[in-house]
């Protein structure tokens, strides 16, 4: 795969990795205790999961495939727990020299 196209599926799954992350802290965690429908989180939380995984992956393959030094790839990394942590890495990310 080419570096720009990975670059951009790097980018694509961090947005849906974020925006599954505000869903499950802001709509279906609160539908779990305020309106008793645990099985929103089940869902919603196994979207996300898999989407969180395939961030990662793609972070490493491009962290791989494009020597980035350390930082990005750590600081990506903990931005993923963050809400809209992954939205604030990817502006500062395509103001890189590294995008």
């Amino acid at each position: 795969m080419e570096n720009s196209t990975l670059k951009s599926v790097f980018r694509f799954f961090g947005f849906l990795e974020g925006g599954s992350l505000l869903l499950l802290l802001f709509i279906a965690m609160p539908l779990k205790y305020f309106a008793g429908k645990p099985e929103v989180v089940t869902v919603v939380g196994a979207i996300h999961g898999f989407l969180f995984t395939v961030y990662i992956i793609t972070l490493i393959l491009l962290t791989i495939k494009t020597k980035w030094p350390v930082k990005w790839p750590a600081i990506g990394f903990l931005v993923a727990f963050i809400p809209f942590g992954t939205f604030v890495y990817d502006h500062y990310y395509i103001r890189s020299k590294y995008y």
